[in-house]
């Protein structure tokens, strides 16, 4: 689905909506349709290989789709003229993008790319002598120490990745806006660099913590182990070649967005270590349609506690049933759901299945799997997270918009859904209790005395749903998006007299 038309914005997106579903994609798609007065062209940029379906029902207002394959360029003319000049014209800006540099050197990138001419391709950019010399040079300058095997091909994986997104097609639009930094925001960088467009950028996650994590964890990035551990290891190596290189396109992405957009204040930390320019920081959580919130149908029935999420190792299902074993042996009538897809992770499925069976469970928790969950929210007391990641989970505020307090672990915006953000006025107070990570003792503490405490329980539950309606309205927020479109579509016409 392509088009010439000139759209209000174009949505840069990085393995997620259209073609995949969940929490990104799903907010993406609310996104166009609360937006439904201006037009969207999506920039979907996606792994190698053929087109998998779309997972949505594309919206009025989406006009165009382009697909981006990362890793893939035109094979182009062996020896566009001047080649060995514009690879040495490359060589520093490379150097610096691999070791924490900016927004400069994307421009440097691009001025070398387009001094090579249109037949510039991946025979002249990775297959060339010229680029084989430089290649050379790299390794000597950045990890002479370790396997050059290894570093050539990631070398050819990072030169690859950014050359797909600096040679592919920049779709026409008024205002760039970028859902992560990473390839999505090199992207949205390179329009604002060519066009003068504003460039927008809105962080669920920090995608270089989310890298770093990845690539820190990864087997075939892992040096030997000897090694590793030895007092001689100081020099650099692969993981820090994949980390600097993606903080130089977050870098590169702070300094070309006019708004750095995220969905809770702990995001703006990691944000500003990366480079970001604290005034351009904004806070805009999600939100949800109050207007669907259902009234609390509890009676005299023994009390409920729920997990909403994947049954999936992210989700720590094993901490909360341990904590539900604890609470059990203080409250023995207590009932336990866990609300959420049973089929992501068969085995991990099973273990919990077979610790519930262990800690002699069995008649107090209920998986119940799929489940229409506006119904169950006004049937549970108390919602119980034990997740060790999260961004802003959205079944806090579903569950607060009929007066359910929360219990979970320290993570995302978790703290301040639950404790109020810095800036609330006046402080609402607490709306359940913050636990740390693994920790089943603390959530079935937290549990048992809102459980047992029926002011205390009354006060969370009045303030989880103030806040919910005071700071999460999604029509608010909707607002704030519509706001900030405007502002940027104006400077956008202004600044380049369309």
């Amino acid at each position: 689905m392509t088009t010439t038309r000139v759209a209000d914005v174009c949505l840069v997106l990085e393995g997620t909506y259209p073609y995949v579903t969940g929490g990104v994609s799903n907010w993406a798609h609310d996104l166009i349709k609360a937006q439904a007065h201006l037009s969207f062209h999506l920039v979907a940029l996606v792994p190698p290989g053929p087109s998998g379906p779309l997972r949505f029902e594309l919206p009025a207002n989406v006009v165009g789709i382009t697909r981006v394959e990362l890793q893939t360029i035109a094979a182009g003319a062996a020896a566009p003229k001047q080649l060995a000049r514009v690879i040495a014209q490359l060589e520093e800006p490379l150097l610096r993008l691999s070791s924490r540099g900016d927004i400069t050197d994307v421009v440097a990138v691009l001025e070398a790319l387009r001094a090579a001419g249109p037949d510039v391709g991946r025979e002249a950019l990775l297959n060339s002598r010229p680029a084989w010399d430089l290649l050379l040079r790299m390794y000597e300058q950045q990890c002479p120490r370790v396997s050059f095997l290894d570093y050539f091909w990631t070398w050819r994986t990072l030169l690859l990745g950014m050359c797909s997104v600096l040679l592919a097609p920049l779709v026409p639009a008024r205002v760039y806006h970028a859902l992560c930094t990473g390839y999505a925001g090199l992207y949205a960088a390179r329009a604002h660099i060519e066009t003068g467009r504003p460039a927008l950028l809105t962080e669920h996650g920090i995608y270089t913590n989310e890298r770093r994590i990845e690539i820190t964890m990864a087997d075939w990035l892992q040096q030997d182990g000897l090694q590793t551990l030895s007092i001689d290891h100081m020099h650099r190596d692969l993981r820090d070649l994949w980390i600097d290189t993606f903080t130089s396109y977050s870098r590169a992405t702070y300094a070309a967005c006019s708004r750095i957009i995220t969905l809770y204040e702990g995001n703006t930390v990691l944000q500003v270590q990366d480079g970001a320019d604290p005034e351009k920081l904004l806070v805009i959580p999600n939100g949800i349609d109050l207007s669907d919130a259902a009234p609390r149908r509890r009676g005299d029935q023994a009390p409920v506690v729920s997990l909403i999420g994947r049954v999936v190792p992210i989700k720590d299902i094993k901490t909360f049933l341990r904590a539900c074993a604890i609470l059990r042996d203080y409250i023995p009538d207590v009932r336990v759901w866990i609300l959420g897809p049973l089929d992501e992770d068969p085995d991990y499925v099973d273990e919990c299945r077979q610790l519930t069976s262990h800690l002699d469970l069995d008649s107090t928790v209920d998986f119940k799997g799929r489940v229409a969950l506006k119904d169950y929210y006004p049937l549970i007391d108390v919602l119980v997270l034990t997740s060790v990641s999260e961004a802003q989970p959205l079944v806090i505020l579903e569950g607060g918009a009929v007066g359910v307090p929360a219990v979970a672990t320290d993570v995302g915006s978790c703290r301040e859904m639950i404790y109020g953000r810095s800036d609330e006025a006046p402080p609402l107070g607490e709306a359940g209790a913050v636990t740390p990570l693994a920790n089943p003792k603390a959530t079935a503490d937290a549990l048992r005395r809102l459980l047992t405490d029926g002011e205390a329980y009354a006060r969370c539950s009045q303030t989880v749903q103030a806040r919910v309606r005071k700071y999460y309205d999604k029509s608010t927020l909707d607002r704030a998006y519509r706001e900030i479109y405007e502002t940027h579509r104006t400077m956008a016409d202004r600044l380049v007299g369309a």
